[in-house]
Order: C-alpha cells, then structure tokens, then sequence
C-alpha cells in the first residue's frame, strides 16, 4: 500500500558480512506473539521481538521484515518509514486498521488467520536471504530426438563453468534420466519422487544440499524405479524453490503439456524449441510451439542441421513464427578416455560449448536490463 507522501522511504540496509538480519516482532499481544513466533519456525527464521519501537533505532531500520502488531501501532508512529513493514491483526471487520496502517508506513496489512501462508512465505524469503530471481531456460524438442536434453545439459554445464549457481531440472520422467547423459546415475541426493508429497513451500537451500552434484552443478532427475506420478503443486514448490537460490535454472521438457508441465512453463523466463531442419520436424514443432506458447510469452527456436536445401536456421523461425535463437552445432566427440562419457558441452571451446556461452551471455544481459 502507498505511504504518506512526506514520508522518506527506504530499503534496509543488508546485515554485516552480507548476511541477512532477523525478523523484527513488535507487540505486547501475547496471543498474536505466538502465531508470529510459530509462523517464524515454520519458515525457518529467528526473530527479534520488542514490545514497541527497539532501543537500538538501528534494529528497526536494519530488520529485513518488521511485523507490527495492530497493538503496536501507535508506539511505531514516529519511526523512520521504510519498506518491508506488515501490520498483522485479527479483526477482518476493523476499518480503522487501514488508517494507522498508512500511520506507521506499512506495506501490507495482513490478518491471522487468513494471511498465514503468505506471511511464511514472506519470512522464508528473508530467512533464505532472497536477491534476484535464478533466469530460468527451458528447453524443449520440437520432435523426438531433437537433442532437446543434450542441449539443455550443454547449457546447465556451461552455465556452472561461468560460475554461476547451476540446477539442471529433468522434467520428463520418461526421459530416462539428464543424470545418465551426466554419467551421475549413482551419485547420492534426492530424486523427483523424493519431492512428490511436498505441498507447501520447500527451502531452496535445503532443496540445493539435497541434489546430487555433478559437473559443478546440482540436477534434479528421476531415479530407475517405477513412474511416480508428481502432482502440480510439487512441481511448482519445487521449481519455485529452485529460483529463489538465484543463478540459472535449466529445464528439460517433455513435448507432452500435462498441468505438471504447465507449472514449469509458468516459471520460464525463456524456451528454446529445438528443431531439426526438417520439413517433418518443422511441422511437428509448430504443433509443439502452439501449446507451449499458450503459456510462455519468450520463446525462442534453435535449429539444429545439417540444413535441409532451402531451409536454414532462418527460414525455420520465419515458418515458425518465432525469434532465433541461432543454431545449435553437433559435437562429433563426445567420448573421454578410458571408454567414460563426457557432458554435453564440456569442451569449453567446442562449438555447443560456444554456442551455449553467447546463449548466457545474450539471456543475462536481457535479463540485467529489464
């Protein structure tokens, strides 16, 4: 909500060390000091609690999140406005919470019980210290066998050689595993059925300790045992966790959209339709493109040869209807010594490597810029 005009309003300050500071309490209801101080532990943070205004002024300023409570509003009066104060009451009937909401300069007004969820999810983002969202890529197969999910490995290994924080996402069980092509299969973490009762909010850093590491990267992939069948809602708490830690995201799609898929999609930044020059493919890719555009606003095509005569990496997008991407190479070698696979886009001056590189370079400075 807006504050008063004259008021000077401003962002706290992080906490020393880069570290975030606690959520700052202020209330003398003991009832509605236990809701907060529950909520708090179910979203993982401490908080500081007073009775009216802190006698360390600073504590108020520095507090990522003040919860006022609505009987401590007019103790709060006279403190220095700033961003990321809820006032919290109970009585949903009370027209004068808003007036001293606009008072103390609050954001939000929020009343327990109904607010609880989104208050959880507000205090979990301070607890996990949350900054600017992962960019997060999809990559999907304009038919089979496009070389959707080695292009999305190419990308998540290249994106981790960058030094970025890097979670490749497999999110098609029938795939037969991004861990495989990773040559991860047996390495130790959770896998998707893992995450398949999650309904609330997962923590990203819980979520990223918990994800085999391969290649400098984490994957989240499916393990060899029967289909598990996860539910939207996971879908979504998962991904959603994902992006929180920051860095990049890189999703393989399948070319089905179920609502679990629909999740992901509603998530993307960008897609990459990876298409073969081929009339067939290109045909089938317009199909694939349709559904997906439906909920992805950015997507993107990338050609893959050799070239059909008359049909180059331009003149599918022009068929397609969609911006270029450029075209992906294929390496030759993707063999290491000693018989063992290398990851797509490990030869760090090989063409998919290459190509993979401008590809991060274009998305992050878009990204910068909007």
């Amino acid at each position: 909500m807006d504050t008063v005009a004259a008021a000077v309003t401003h962002d706290p300050p992080p906490a020393a060390g880069g570290r975030q500071g606690k959520p700052l309490i202020v209330t003398e209801d003991a009832e509605l000091l236990d809701d907060l101080l529950r909520l708090c532990a179910a979203a993982g943070a401490t908080p500081e609690v007073h009775h009216g205004m802190p006698d360390n002024r600073g504590n108020w300023e520095a507090a990522p999140l003040v919860l006022v409570g609505d009987d401590a509003s007019r103790r709060v009066r006279g403190a220095a406005r700033r961003r990321g104060v809820v006032l919290v009451g109970r009585d949903q009937d009370d027209p004068g919470v808003w007036q001293r909401a606009v008072e103390i300069g609050a954001d939000h007004v929020l009343m327990l019980p109904d607010g609880e969820q989104w208050l959880v999810d507000r205090i979990a983002d301070v607890a996990e210290g949350i900054g600017r969202p992962a960019l997060t890529v999809g990559v999907i197969g304009g038919r089979g066998g496009a070389g959707a999910s080695t292009l999305a490995c190419a990308l998540a290994v290249t994106s981790a050689r960058e030094g970025l924080r890097t979670l490749l996402v497999d999110a098609d069980p029938l795939g037969g595993g991004l861990d495989v092509l990773l040559g991860g299969e047996s390495a130790e973490g959770l896998r998707w059925p893992a995450f398949a009762a999650s309904r609330g909010r997962v923590g990203g850093g819980a979520l990223e300790e918990s994800l085999p590491r391969l290649h400098s990267l984490r994957v989240l992939s499916w393990d060899r045992g029967d289909c598990v069948a996860v539910p939207p809602q996971a879908v979504r708490a998962v991904l959603a966790a994902a992006r929180r830690r920051g860095g990049t995201v890189v999703v393989d799609l399948p070319r089905r959209i179920d609502d679990g898929v629909a999740e992901v999609l509603a998530q993307l930044d960008v897609g990459l339709l990876v298409v073969p020059s081929e009339l067939r493919a290109v045909a089938a890719a317009g199909r694939v493109a349709s559904a997906v555009g439906m909920v992805l606003r950015d997507l993107r095509v990338a050609v893959r040869g050799p070239y059909t005569p008359g049909l180059d990496d331009r003149e599918v997008a022009r068929l397609l209807g969609l911006p270029l991407a450029g075209e992906v190479p294929v390496e030759s070698a993707l063999q290491r010594p000693h018989g063992s696979q290398a990851p797509p886009g490990a030869a760090a001056r090989g063409p998919l490597a290459r190509f993979c590189k401008q590809f991060w370079e274009r998305a992050l400075m878009e990204a910068g810029a909007a």
